[in-house]
């Protein structure tokens, strides 16, 4: 099971729940066993798991999230999504405007820009800037056409964007002028 432990944090991300998460990956291994006959060699284990995840937590989840939920949000595990922040500046590269703003946000204000999107875009951005997936492989993952993924992440990222902007405004980083220029 050598990636049960980025399954593990993919599943966090998702169910936003400790023990739901350890839930999630039990019964995604459960069902990669019963249908591992199936498994064509040579293809992409991790994205045939990734899509056995991603739809277990949908069918099982969707209903639990129709019922009031509590969460605590420091319990999820950093999401990574600006790992690349300080790489500019520890290549000798000078850093974008952007890069020094979001060096100002804390941590909890990304995972809530995050929190906020619809789950659907939340996934997309999820699996291709945290988990690193390629176009096709979220495709295959989410059972959707590249085009729609591609549609999500523009649509997920660009909200993320004017989400972390405002934080950004909030706390005088920025002038009050809209992102983009709108």
């Amino acid at each position: 099971m050598p990636l049960i432990d980025s399954l593990y944090n993919a599943a966090l991300r998702m169910t936003r729940n400790p023990s739901d998460a350890e839930d999630l990956v039990q019964e995604t291994y459960l069902k990669a066993y019963r249908a591992y006959g199936r498994f064509e060699e040579g293809t992409n284990i991790k994205a045939w798991l990734y899509r056995i995840l991603t739809n277990t937590f949908i069918n099982t989840y969707r209903a639990k999230k129709r019922r009031p939920e509590e969460s605590d949000i420091d319990d999820i595990e950093s999401f990574y999504l600006y790992r690349r922040m300080g790489d500019a500046e520890r290549s000798g590269l000078s850093r974008s405007p952007e890069d020094q703003v979001l060096d100002q946000l804390t941590e909890t204000e990304i995972k809530a820009a995050i929190e906020a999107l619809p789950e659907h875009f939340r996934m997309a951005v999820l699996l291709s800037d945290v988990e690193g997936f390629s176009y096709k492989e979220i495709a295959e993952i989410l059972e959707v056409p590249i085009g729609t993924v591609m549609s999500r992440l523009h649509r997920g990222r660009r909200s993320l964007q004017k989400r972390l902007y405002e934080f950004g405004r909030q706390r005088g980083l920025v002038p009050a002028a809209s992102p983009g220029g709108e």
